[in-house]
């Protein structure tokens, strides 16, 4: 296949992925083996680490309005050249100040620490498919049933008799559910399937959060975890160093253009996922991705055990 053609199709798998809680990984490392690409290839390495930072780097463009008003950040005549140094004032006054953004700070590190320490063997797990098919099974059955626990509670909306449910707003989070949630978030590191929008919005509903306000934590606490990991492996890579590395003087033009193809088209569609999720999500649950999940696990399942035949 014409590398520019693979490069759309692999964007558009990220894209549309990444943020939908059936694992962006899975997705992936299974189009890479239908599409025989080489994983051992540093290159193609790199692809996926510049093509999942293309999709992270949406969420601070779809959402900034939400983000200037947490670290309480305006705009107004300040010059174009002096904005990064103004947003990066307010951010640290936030780190002191803002309520979300503390509990996104404490969420990321819970999740940081033991994800960094783990990482050789969340390296070997990234090559299994048969954790990537149990984990998006598990995963599956245990979405399912925690939001068909809080449909209920859903249904009756804030201030009804039902107490399952008693954070609607990711504004009144408190630390031991952002504690909980980076605890759970470890699991998606660790075992590549499981979904780390997955882990969060399940770990989020069962700590009695609502859909949308599990899935907006979700989606804010992913900008440092993703932007993290992705970075930090990004930056090997190019330096040379890590497994089968690849450094900057080894890419041609043909190979910058596929990178560049990657990260646009991961970016627009992440972009237009994330809206429609968002909006999906309010009416009508988690429950189809759930099935989704289910069904794809035992595909995945099947597809290792015949390779493995």
């Amino acid at each position: 296949m014409n590398d520019y053609l693979l490069s759309v199709l692999l964007g558009i798998i990220e894209g549309l992925t990444e943020f939908l809680p059936v694992s962006s990984t899975a997705h992936l490392r299974i189009a890479e083996a239908l599409f025989h690409i080489n994983l051992s290839d540093g290159y193609w390495k790199m692809y996926t680490i510049v093509i999942q930072l293309g999709a992270i780097l949406c969420l601070p463009v779809y959402f900034w309005d939400r983000i200037a008003k947490f670290i309480g950040y305006s705009r107004g005549n300040t010059p174009l050249l002096l904005a990064p140094i103004k947003v990066l004032r307010c951010l640290i006054v936030a780190i002191l100040q803002s309520r979300p953004i503390q509990l996104i700070i404490v969420a990321f590190l819970i999740t940081a620490i033991p994800a960094f320490l783990l990482t050789k063997i969340i390296g070997k797990h990234l090559e299994s498919l048969y954790i990537m098919g149990m984990s998006l099974l598990v995963g599956g059955v245990v979405m399912w049933i925690v939001d068909a626990m809080n449909a209920s509670a859903e249904a009756a909306g804030p201030g009804a008799s039902e107490t399952r449910i008693h954070t609607w707003k990711m504004e009144a989070m408190s630390l031991g559910q952002a504690i909980w949630i980076g605890a759970c978030q470890i699991l998606s590191a660790v075992f590549p399937g499981t979904s780390r929008s997955m882990s969060t919005i399940a770990a989020g509903q069962l700590a009695g959060m609502s859909r949308s306000s599990a899935l907006e934590f979700s989606f804010f606490l992913s900008i440092p975890t993703m932007v993290a990991a992705t970075g930090y492996d990004l930056l090997k890579s190019l330096r040379g160093k890590g497994a089968n590395p690849i450094g900057v003087s080894q890419i041609d033009p043909h190979g910058w253009v596929v990178l560049g193809i990657g990260f646009v088209v991961s970016f627009l569609v992440a972009y237009a996922a994330v809206a429609w999720f968002i909006a999906w999500v309010r009416k009508h649950g988690f429950a189809p991705f759930a099935v989704y999940r289910i069904v794809a696990g035992i595909l995945v399942l099947a597809f290792a055990a015949r390779l493995a035949g």
